[in-house]
């Protein structure tokens, strides 16, 4: 029998029985050089607006950008820092330290790989699309509002990191908006959003950075005219900057435990944001992507990346999609777009601080609207009340208080919602004889002159419709404990609709076997396959009822239920 193994990245695969041509080779390096323009400017961007420098952004596109590409189990997926991170990487720096998000993302690279492992990668793709939304929506909002004090050039020496207090110290400073900054934020603004009707090959946001630059240059000329630049807020830039060494952050036990929620988030975010972009993907081009493989890629990428001072990355869409707009057709394009993105850490970062930072304000606030999602939320406001509940209560968690917390109750709130509407869907109902008739093909097909199937008196038959897990378990007890119950001597529990049982299912049909014994109701099952019968004999339930009342059918179970109720009756 040939073995299984969740981790079996595309690189390897592409390169199979020579699969891989010359002309693939030239598509995907003219793909990688335009990804790596396209990445440059989100990078840095990305990068100040999480806390960190220009150059961690950089760095995490470099390194997690080649290993994603490498170990992924996507064909065209582009990794690196998103603005999906910008929120939490941006709290936990506020309240841990770089060595805490060092901590953080390493112990998130490892619950990807977990997850991987144990073949999580198609159970992330069944959190409900409200969650999604919701968290995504959310996320937008803030970074739009963490943009405001660049965007304007508001003279404020610390600007508050929850989203209410933001706004109160912004009106609060409203007199000291800098027009000329505010003038400058909008015209790259307006270049990023028209610049595709000239040309989508180059995008936007490069251009609108090298009119920012120029216009820096050009105020240094002029003495009134003052812009703030990368080079104003890290210096250390002007100097050039060449790769980290490795190293390992120091903190305590107590600073790692408290630093699990925050790298659960970061995990279940990467694994979504990533999954979500390789589904994009395989709907473009007709490739399917590995969920397990790409989960392991993601985790082995941001293990790594923080040791070099990189901060959490996951696939990313944009980038993806101008990844196969441009022709790309293998890992190979993120490879090459990871090494565009080194030479240009090495050899251009001293221009690097020309940059003014309402130039990144402006890139940002587009990033944060094509995040929003204001079209599809606008749809689901129209929805189910449920769902259209789940969507405003993931997006206010996510603006008002957290990330985190938006994160873990979106998880909570997926789970209720699936045992909710799996529930609704499941029943376990009292059968008369007008219930049990010539209905079920399967079992009287032999039996072709038998048109109805009759109950004693004395014989109670229950179906149970649906699976019979822990959010139905409990009906069964509602209605062993209803009122008016009718004297019976045997009772048949209907599986025949049942494709799986749990512990809970299990322990609620022990329970009612041993009241059942008790009241002297002999307990017989009927309709039962091979896998939920396999679950009761593992736990011994099997032989605890009697294997001898275990049936395949209800016409044996009924007759046996016949026999048994005659019996107690003389």
């Amino acid at each position: 029998m040939k073995l299984k193994y969740p981790f079996k990245p595309k690189f390897f695969e592409v390169f199979e029985k020579g699969k891989y041509t010359k002309d693939m080779l030239r598509s995907d390096l003219i793909a990688g050089f335009i990804v790596g323009i396209i990445a440059l400017p989100l990078a840095i961007a990305f990068g100040i607006s999480s806390g960190v420098t220009p150059q961690q952004g950089l760095i995490t596109a470099i390194v997690a950008g080649f290993l994603m590409s490498f170990f992924g189990g996507s064909h065209f997926l582009i990794g690196g820092p998103t603005g999906a991170f910008i929120v939490i990487v941006y709290g936990i720096v506020s309240q841990y330290g770089p060595d805490g998000l060092i901590v953080a993302t390493l112990m998130a690279g490892i619950i990807l790989v977990l997850m991987g492992i144990f073949k999580l990668g198609n159970v992330i793709k069944f959190i409900p699309y409200p969650i999604v939304v919701g968290f995504t929506s959310g996320i937008a909002v803030v970074i739009f509002s963490t943009q405001i004090k660049d965007f304007l050039g508001l003279q404020i020496e610390s600007v508050p990191s929850g989203f209410i207090p933001q706004w109160i110290c912004y009106f609060q400073h409203l007199s000291t908006i800098n027009w000329m900054e505010a003038v400058l934020a909008l015209a790259c603004l307006l270049i990023i959003i028209f610049w595709p009707r000239v040309t989508r090959k180059i995008p936007g946001s490069l251009i609108a950075i090298l009119f920012g630059i120029a216009v820096t240059i050009a105020s240094n000329y002029v003495d009134s005219i003052q812009f703030a630049t990368i080079g104003s807020k890290f210096p250390e830039l002007a100097g050039g900057m060449s790769l980290p060494k490795p190293q390992m952050p120091n903190l305590n036990w107590n600073d790692i435990t408290s630093l699990v929620s925050p790298a659960f988030t970061i995990a279940i975010l990467c694994a979504i944001e990533s999954l979500l972009a390789a589904m994009v993907a395989d709907g473009v081009t007709g490739k399917k992507h590995d969920s397990n493989t790409e989960l392991i890629g993601q985790g082995i990428a941001n293990i790594v990346t923080p040791m070099f001072g990189g901060i959490p990355a996951t696939g990313a869409i944009a980038r993806t999609m101008a990844s196969i707009n441009n022709g790309g057709k293998s890992p190979v394009t993120g490879m090459v777009h990871a090494i565009v993105l080194l030479l240009i850490f090495l050899f251009l970062m001293p221009y690097a601080v020309y940059i003014p930072l309402a130039c990144l304000a402006a890139i940002l606030v587009m990033v944060a609207y094509n995040m929003s999602e204001w079209r599809t939320f606008k749809y689901l406001l129209k929805g189910d009340k449920a769902d259209v509940g789940v969507l405003l209560l993931t997006f206010f968690l996510t603006v008002i208080f957290d990330l985190t917390v938006a994160i873990e109750v979106g998880v909570l709130l997926a789970i209720i919602l699936f045992v909710k509407r799996v529930s609704e869907t499941s029943q376990i109902n009292v059968l008369n004889e007008d219930h049990v008739a010539a209905t079920e093909n399967d079992e009287i097909a032999q039996l072709s002159d038998t048109e109805h199937l009759s109950i004693p008196n004395n014989v109670e038959v229950y179906e149970i419709d649906g699976p019979f897990f822990f959010g139905l378990a409990s009906k069964l007890d509602e209605l062993d404990n209803r009122g008016g119950k009718r004297n019976i001597d045997v009772r048949i529990i209907r599986m025949r609709k049942v494709p799986f049982m749990d512990t809970t299912g299990m322990n609620n049909l022990r329970n009612l076997w041993k009241r059942s014994e008790k009241e002297g109701i002999r307990i017989i099952l009927s309709g039962v396959n091979p896998k939920v019968l396999a679950s009761l004999e593992k736990i011994g339930l099997a032989n605890e009822i009697g294997k001898e009342y275990i049936f395949p059918h209800i016409i044996p179970a009924l007759a046996k239920a016949t026999e048994l109720a005659d019996k107690a009756r003389k």
